[in-house]
């Protein structure tokens, strides 16, 4: 009768409660009027005094106001990156998602907005190169940001209090979540904290509360490494294209091992020549990220290749550009990881798992040397236990995920007996690449408008398919690992 009630209770329309409380506003490069506002909360919840944080507040408004159903708010990834950014998305392919709900865009405290744990850096073509979190770098980060946040303060369960605030002050009775990434474990520990207050949670790429992040990045990416050479040789093209593509890939992480490579690159931009380094552990970690979208990934088999044979050329030219970290809060990401998942990591175990990985301890060294100068937060007692929930909650996997496998995505659904775990055969870490990305838009559309997951005809995401791995543009057969095209 609990459930019953919780479902009829989700379908009730909702009024335009708290929207008055925002203004009108435009954001860069949408048309559209949109609404914002700011909501002050305390940095420190348990003390309520102090240090202030103006949550970055945006609202979607639904295009129809007289019967729209519950809210869905949109939890960011990372951590670090905000949510507001994600407006674009729902003001042009997203649109579907406003028929009947207003969404709601909060910038997590120490994102976008809301007093952002980051510092504001020009980056050089090295500066690209360079290791995660240079201990030079670290140390500034935190003289620099500690005159204005207490770093002690952005934890995820904190934040998911906050966001509880922002859902009262809008007038909203109950919600709906959508999390990606680490917005995943946002979303899990909202419905921890304020399980009546959530009718719908959909998860896409799966990071649970007890991940220990970054301590299975390596076993992960390895994984979908392996995965991505299987297609290479699989496809005709591809394989014509770069033969030796396995051979390819372990001779240059040994080239680099031996010696990091020292090339002269000429920036797009037509500058002059700049002499770059390239490492072993830095090249890699490269490709691991690029494999989060199956675009980039699409370009893997022609830079390890190119590289093999010493250009690195096409590596660089993907390398020296903005990618995922640097739409990233550095400090928020210490903050959250550095309370929540490396005091976690046992080194000796993650050097054991990562040992002959090819992509090897690189991430664990880095987060924990960072960890060992940052202020270390607290998190509830019972943090790092599994999330159960009897709220509905749809799960999306990547098979070709090289940080949240489809193993994150069943071990967290155990524990939600009205969840369902999709895995998206050709998707990475998310969506990102594929074709009929809309597919998986229509169906969580139609998940959060049924209350459950069980019925829901997931058959299109067949079609998501990736692009085909990119070639060079040449017919030179030596450039081309000894094919043409």
């Amino acid at each position: 009768m609990l459930l019953i009630f919780a479902f009829s209770d989700c379908s009730r329309q909702q009024g335009s409660g708290g929207l008055a409380r925002l203004k009108p506003c435009r954001l860069p490069g949408i048309d559209e009027k949109l609404l914002c506002g700011q909501l002050t909360v305390f940095e420190n919840r348990l003390t309520r005094t102090g240090r202030t944080i103006e949550l970055n507040v945006v609202v979607l408004p639904a295009f129809d106001q007289k019967t729209k159903a519950e809210p869905l708010f949109d939890l960011a990834g990372g951590p670090g990156a905000a949510a507001t950014e994600s407006a674009t998305f729902y003001t042009q392919q997203g649109k579907e998602y406003r028929r009947r709900r207003d969404v709601v865009l909060v910038d997590q405290r120490g994102t976008g907005k809301s007093n952002p744990l980051s510092l504001p850096r020009k980056k050089s073509p090295q500066d690209y190169l360079s290791e995660m979190y240079p201990v030079d770098y670290v140390k500034r980060l935190r003289q620099t940001l500690e005159r204005r946040a207490d770093l002690t303060q952005y934890t995820t369960s904190i934040a998911m209090n906050d966001l509880d605030d922002v859902r009262a002050w809008l007038g909203y009775d109950r919600l709906n979540l959508i999390g990606s990434s680490y917005g995943t474990r946002a979303a899990l520990v909202y419905l921890r904290q304020h399980p009546e207050r959530v009718c719908t949670v959909t998860l896409i790429g799966v990071a649970p509360t007890y991940l220990k992040m970054p301590m299975y990045h390596a076993q992960a990416a390895a994984r979908a490494m392996e995965l991505l050479l299987q297609q290479c040789e699989q496809e005709a093209p591809c394989h014509e294209a770069f033969p030796q593509i396995r051979d390819d890939w372990t001779g240059v992480l040994s080239q680099l091992e031996r010696e990091p490579a020292r090339v002269e690159y000429s920036p797009p931009d037509e500058s002059a020549p700049l002499k770059l380094e390239v490492q072993r552990d830095i090249f890699a970690e490269k490709i691991r990220t690029w494999m989060y979208g199956r675009e980039q990934a699409s370009r893997i088999p022609l830079i390890v290749h190119h590289a093999a044979q010493g250009d690195f050329a096409p590596f660089l030219r993907e390398a020296t550009r903005p990618s995922i970290p640097d739409f990233i809060a550095d400090g928020m990401y210490l903050s959250v990881t550095c309370a929540e998942d490396v005091p976690f990591v046992n080194q000796e175990e993650a050097a054991k798992l990562n040992a002959g990985n090819p992509f090897g301890n690189y991430r664990v060294f880095q987060q924990t040397r960072a960890c060992s100068t940052w202020p270390q937060g607290k998190i509830p007692p019972d943090f790092r236990n599994p999330v159960a929930s009897n709220v509905p909650v749809l799960l999306f996997s990547g098979n070709m995920d090289p940080v949240t496998p489809p193993q994150r995505g069943e071990e967290v659904a155990r524990y939600l007996p009205n969840g369902r775990h999709v895995i998206v055969p050709q998707a990475g870490h998310g969506f990102d690449g594929l074709a009929e990305s809309e597919c998986a838009d229509r169906i969580i559309i139609e998940f959060m408008e049924k209350g459950e997951a069980k019925d829901l005809d997931v058959g299109c995401l067949e079609r998501m398919v990736p692009p085909p791995f990119e070639q060079d543009t040449t017919d030179d057969r030596a450039a081309n690992g000894g094919a043409g095209r």
